[in-house]
């Protein structure tokens, strides 16, 4: 099958950073909001651009980003934006930099009123659990679904900034919210 290559989905190809993103990460279920606030902030950033140009400076996020701290990222200021528009280590947009900043004060609300981020995400869910498609090809995957659809129109109107539906629906499958390893890929688990 071509969508399969070496026994893994063959959209992460031959480049190391990708196969081992995909192998370790991808589309496993992540409940620690520190590391979903990381995924939010990182697919926020790939608005517009390949995953793999910020696969390749997710380093340099977490030294722009405090280690993707929520609580330190809240409390940076214009300063911050104007430095880190020097900072070659990430993408140097100003209105992507400043929405961080603004995300993770939205973030913490989130935290406030639902326990954690993680849950809700999972309130948008059937069941509140993750779903499983079951992909037989890359033709087969989805941009968006009614339940990314659901998330990034609530967050929109909470304020969050770069985070539409296909971009949540990215995140949503690499958080393992949405398992889209297709049914011959050895990372796939039921």
């Amino acid at each position: 099958m071509e969508d399969i290559t070496n026994g893994r989905c063959s959209w992460c190809g031959t480049d190391e950073l990708y196969v081992k993103y995909h192998d370790e990460e991808w589309g496993r279920l992540v409940t620690d909001d520190k590391i979903l606030f990381e995924f939010l902030v990182l697919e926020s950033a790939q608005a517009g651009l390949s995953w793999i140009t910020v696969l390749r400076k997710r380093e340099g996020y977490r030294k722009a980003f405090h280690g993707f701290d929520v609580e330190k990222v809240a409390k940076m200021t214009d300063a911050d934006v104007e430095r880190l528009m020097k900072f070659d280590g990430i993408v140097k947009n100003r209105l992507k930099i400043a929405s961080t900043i603004t995300n993770a004060r939205l973030f913490i609300e989130i935290q406030k009123e639902f326990g954690s981020f993680y849950d809700y995400t999972l309130s948008f869910f059937p069941n509140k659990k993750p779903i499983v498609n079951h992909l037989k090809s890359l033709k087969d995957a989805q941009a968006s679904s009614s339940e990314s659809d659901a998330i990034s129109k609530d967050m929109k109107k909470r304020g969050f900034k770069f985070f539409g539906s296909t971009i949540c629906y990215a995140h949503l499958q690499a958080c393992g919210f949405v398992n889209d390893h297709l049914v011959d890929c050895f990372c796939r688990k039921e």
